[in-house]
């Protein structure tokens, strides 16, 4: 949300910024236009009638009437400035009389007024000798071409004080700068709540992935210890004890049938039990298989530990997804793992059936059973594949419940929705 914010706060100062210099600009090429449509009224409208020969020879009383009309219509607002020139570049008439008179070099600008007969404008020199009375700071020159009564042409040029360009810059600003401003702001605000709730969802979506990974974490670690458990305590220490017979039976004068028969069988559990494991390991290929292939694989090593197993599979493989199948499979993996880890049974049945909503699983066992201590006790010394089951079934759409009571037995009870994306 912050970064959202910030962002937003950005946007706000650049569009400020932006819309500072395009009112600027704007605002400057618009005045430059209004100064000269005001050089053209005043030249044409007034200069010019007042253009006779008399003007142009310097005489008193035509000069006068000029000026006159000059300081009455034509000196006003942001006009300070008046000059007239010739193409020699001498001054026919300025409202500053001491330039009346004097001759100037003609400079790039007013010669190409004098060959197109358009107008141009710029910022002034100041600093050129015919500007030398000037006080302002800063002015803005249009030269516009005019003639005399007699068609002599002439250069009409206009000074205005420059702060008035910046001012309808000001002006444009102050007009656009609510509106573009304002509708940012507008948009953050609408936007803003949005924002919010996505951050939030973004949070939670953040929260769920640590959680699935912090399960998956948990059942890797438990799943490493019950494996190096059951290689201890199975196939470790049957495969030590076949060894230490069959040393004994090598030092003897005899081989005794019963004996080597007795290692045989042990050594035959033995790969059974690497089998099974492997199977836990590694699953089957369901789709190759089949489920009840698969599930029966997995209480083929039940028997060996003295607990009975019955299997009953009525699933219809071609209406489930593969991912639907591997989830079943699962359920029936960890529940056989709890039975022979924790339930000290004699006997478990499972039954996998499918219906219109998916497949139903259930796992009894007629062991010690637990309690909501056990199961606590259980969990936070880390067991917690059960747990991540029902968490992954929950994730999936589907069901999952354990029931369970002292010296009744377990019952794993799971519905696994027909078409889900396949689990890893």
């Amino acid at each position: 949300m912050m970064r959202f914010v910030l962002t937003g706060f950005v946007a706000l100062i650049a569009v400020a910024l932006v819309t500072a210099l395009v009112s600027r600009n704007v605002g400057t090429d618009q005045a430059i236009d209004d100064a000269k449509r005001v050089t053209w009224i005043s030249s044409q409208g007034v200069v010019a009638p007042e253009l006779t020969q008399d003007v142009l020879e310097g005489r008193a009383a035509a000069l006068d009437r000029l000026d006159e009309a000059v300081r009455e219509y034509v000196l006003r607002g942001s006009l300070v400035r008046v000059k007239i020139w010739d193409d020699t570049g001498g001054i026919v008439y300025s409202d500053e009389p001491r330039l009346i008179g004097e001759t100037f070099e003609v400079g790039t600008d007013m010669r190409s007024v004098f060959l197109t007969g358009e107008a141009h404008a710029e910022v002034s020199d100041l600093s050129g000798p015919e500007n030398r009375y000037e006080v302002e700071t800063k002015l803005l020159e249009v030269y516009q071409p005019i003639e005399t009564i007699d068609g002599t042409p002439l250069v009409f040029e206009a000074y205005f004080r420059y702060s008035g360009v910046t001012d309808v810059g000001r002006r444009l600003w102050g007009q656009f700068a609510p509106i573009a401003i304002g509708s940012l702001v507008a948009l953050q605000l609408v936007q803003f709540p949005f924002a919010w709730r996505m951050a939030r969802r973004l949070e939670s979506g953040q929260r769920e992935r640590e959680r699935l990974l912090q399960q998956a974490i948990d059942a890797s670690d438990a799943e490493r210890r019950r494996i190096a458990s059951d290689l201890h305590d199975g196939v470790v220490q049957d495969l030590t004890g076949v060894s230490l017979g069959l040393a004994a039976l090598g030092r003897g004068d005899h081989i005794d049938p019963a004996e080597a028969e007795r290692a045989s069988a042990s050594v035959r559990n033995s790969v059974k039990s690497l089998r099974s494991l492997l199977v836990e390991i590694y699953p089957p290929n369901l789709a190759d298989e089949g489920l009840e292939t698969a599930v029966g694989d997995l209480l083929s090593g039940l028997p060996i530990r003295g607990i009975a197993t019955d299997l009953t599979v009525d699933v219809d493989e071609t209406r489930v997804s593969d991912g639907a199948a591997n989830l079943a499979y699962r359920v029936v993996q960890e529940a056989l793992r709890n039975v022979v880890s924790h339930a000290g049974a004699t006997a478990v049945r499972v039954v996998l059936r499918s219906d219109d909503g998916g497949i139903n699983v259930t796992v009894d066992d007629n062991g010690r059973g637990f309690d909501a201590d056990d199961a606590a006790r259980r969990s936070r010394d880390g067991h917690v594949g059960l747990r991540a089951l029902g968490g992954l079934l929950a994730d999936s759409g589907g069901t999952f419940e354990v029931l369970s009571a002292p010296e009744t037995g377990t019952r794993v009870l799971a519905v696994v929705p027909a078409r889900i994306e396949a689990i890893r």
